[in-house]
């Protein structure tokens, strides 16, 4: 895979490329890098890369001249893949995007400033356009970090187990399961057993349940989107019979389940 990113700021990404899961791809040449300094395309003494907008109005423009031949410089020395914009009108970030741009040869990153970049460069160059949430941030150097390092665990042997970044969460759709290393107990609070049984079965039964409540109970849209397999369903349906247990034992001793206290 070879990450290619535009930006007027290339001392920023000099700490990411030296830490990591990162930095083992580097050097075992699973990942080639490389950070072109948009003012190295500019024109003149000082090297501007912004003006101001025509009509008016606040902030600076990212001109389209050193972003043009600095996007050209990169297409020209690296295999085809798509040029990326990094910008909160693109589309939304995610794993399966994730997934999507691990399979490519290239991706190239534009991180842009200011206001954002002349329009005439995304109709012109670019190919996509992703945000990585509906916040505005100085610039796009921070998400294209988050780009890269989602789409790098997802490159065959970047992780140390190869099995990793199939139990990520959101890869099936879920949240993961809650994760115990030792001590056993710790401030009064146990390892589930059935975490300590050694019964493999009795282990994936357990961190499957447990995914489904823990997206259930933080991000129950992903539930309510995911196709569910058989497994799944079943549990679902033990919590409905379980719950529709405890509702009738409350309407045994009196209380109306449709009433509102008062």
């Amino acid at each position: 895979m070879h990450f290619s990113v535009l930006t007027i700021f290339p001392d920023l990404f000099e700490p990411f490329w030296k830490h990591g899961i990162i930095r083992r791809a580097i050097q075992q040449g699973q990942i080639q890098k490389r950070v072109i300094n948009i003012r190295d395309f500019a024109k003149g003494r000082h090297c501007v890369t912004d003006d101001r907008p025509f009509g008016g109005g606040c902030g600076m423009v990212m001109k389209p001249e050193p972003l043009a031949a600095a996007i050209q410089s990169v297409v020209a020395a690296t295999p085809s893949g798509p040029v990326i914009l990094l910008t909160p009108e693109g589309r939304r970030f995610s794993q399966k995007v994730a997934d999507e741009l691990s399979r490519q040869a290239a991706v190239t990153l534009v991180c842009g400033r200011y206001e954002g970049i002349d329009e005439r460069i995304g109709v012109n160059y670019i190919d996509d356009e992703i945000s990585i949430g509906d916040v505005v941030l100085t610039g796009g150097e921070v998400p294209a970090m988050v780009i890269m390092d989602a789409v790098a665990r997802l490159i065959p042997g970047t992780l140390g187990n190869r099995d990793s970044a199939q139990q990520d969460a959101f890869v099936d759709g879920l949240l993961d399961h809650a994760h115990y290393t030792r001590p056993r107990e710790f401030e009064g609070q146990q390892v589930p057993e059935p975490l300590l049984s050694g019964n493999h079965a009795r282990i994936d039964d357990w961190r499957l349940e447990n995914a489904l409540i823990r997206t259930f109970l933080k991000r129950p849209d992903l539930v309510a989107r995911k196709a569910l397999g058989r497994r799944e369903l079943q549990v679902l349906i033990q919590w409905q019979q379980r719950l529709e247990r405890i509702i009738d034992a409350q309407s045994l001793r009196g209380a109306d389940p449709s009433s509102r206290g008062g």
